[in-house]
């Protein structure tokens, strides 16, 4: 019996796809994507910006494929990349033919907007051929016009039947290693057809809320709605898509699977809003603590709380506390326990030293109960 039931997901059980080395789907973990913005042809700044991504612990990355330049670029891209890549298709079959060739894990494309049954079928062969997956993409903007005449706007139904039409262009070539999106700006739309699609087909979600705006707006928007998915137990990988560097939607996805305690990397930070009772600059020491800790990778908890009417609460939920106190000086607690004090001169640096001490001595103890299994 669960001891806090109420924190239970109950995960949608869909079939497990290889995205590259990254298992997709089944029991494997929920991974998060972004999708670069650099010019793919300019193989140089595209690795870069993964680069980027992969610090902030991206498990799949996308770049777009427009031209022949991208694809040719891409061989270059997926050699250098440490997470598998995706090649985002739109219309040019032959990119998706390069694209395969070239090393890509994936294939986004929307297999009834790539030209006739033969040219899906080549574009199978080569996934086939190459051990790439296929992600299909359905998106409320780009429906198909058959059924925006028969349904007369982007509904739920409309999305989760364009995804099973694509779906049985993949399955009519003997092509199972598939993942589908059914994504909108709409929240309330693309929650609806998610949901919808969930019960429809038992292939791997890709989870997102298309075109959801600039960092502070895109970020409500994809948390509410992949979210509530995610609560509802349906997805197995998600991008959220933002108006903002691709690290930053990496970071917010990890964020929201934290929040929900379905994957935990890094620093978990419980502070409060700060108000006239704060010992020190909450705001600020916050801020400069993310910032610092953005290195570490084994999850942990941090509380940094301005005064003592919450501090000490957290601090007992938490592996490293900071409290405010009177005359400059804060408590410190260690596994919820009162440990010691800190000046206001020494506490940022003392503390991004606690953090890492903490994050080795579990690594060790985790890498001690490894090798003892």
């Amino acid at each position: 019996m669960s001891i806090r039931p109420w924190r239970d997901i109950h995960r949608r059980q869909s079939r497990q796809i290889m995205v590259g080395s990254v298992p997709v789907g089944g029991d494997a973990p929920v991974t998060v994507q972004t999708m670069t913005n650099t010019p793919t042809s300019d193989a140089g700044a595209t690795i870069a910006q993964i680069r980027r991504c992969e610090e902030a612990g991206v498990d799949i990355i996308r770049v777009s494929c427009p031209d022949v330049e991208s694809t040719a670029a891409l061989g270059k891209i997926v050699r250098a990349s440490r997470v598998p890549i995706v090649a985002d298709i739109h219309f040019h079959y032959k990119r998706a033919l390069e694209a395969a060739d070239a090393g890509a894990a994936c294939l986004r494309i929307n297999p009834g907007n790539i030209g006739s049954s033969e040219r899906v079928a080549e574009v199978v062969r080569a996934a086939k051929a190459n051990g790439c997956a296929i992600r299909i993409g359905v998106n409320a903007g780009s429906l198909e016009r058959d059924l925006l005449e028969k349904y007369g706007e982007p509904c739920p139904e409309a999305l989760v039947e364009s995804a099973l039409d694509h779906i049985k262009l993949l399955q009519d070539h003997d092509f199972h290693e598939y993942k589908v999106a059914v994504k909108a700006s709409d929240v309330f739309l693309a929650v609806a057809a998610y949901q919808g699609l969930a019960e429809a087909t038992d292939c791997p979600l890709h989870l997102g809320i298309t075109e959801a705006g600039g960092l502070i707006g895109g970020t409500v928007k994809s948390s509410i709605g992949i979210g509530s998915l995610l609560w509802f137990g349906i997805g197995d990988t998600i991008r959220v898509s933002l108006s903002a560097e691709p690290e930053e939607e990496v970071r917010v996805g990890f964020e929201i699977l934290k929040a929900l305690g379905i994957r935990n990397r890094g620093v978990r930070v419980v502070s409060c809003p700060s108000c006239a009772r704060q010992g020190f600059d909450v705001i600020r020491t916050v801020q400069t603590l993310e910032e610092r800790l953005q290195h570490i990778r084994t999850p942990m908890s941090l509380s940094v709380l301005g005064c003592v009417v919450n501090g000490p609460g957290e601090a007992r939920e938490t592996d490293i506390g900071l409290t405010g106190g009177g005359a400059g000086k804060h408590m410190v607690y260690l596994s919820g326990v009162t440990d010691h004090t800190v000046e206001d001169a020494d506490m940022i640096e003392h503390i991004v030293k606690l953090v890492e001490a903490k994050a080795a001595e579990i690594e060790a103890t985790d890498a001690a109960k490894a090798a003892a299994a």
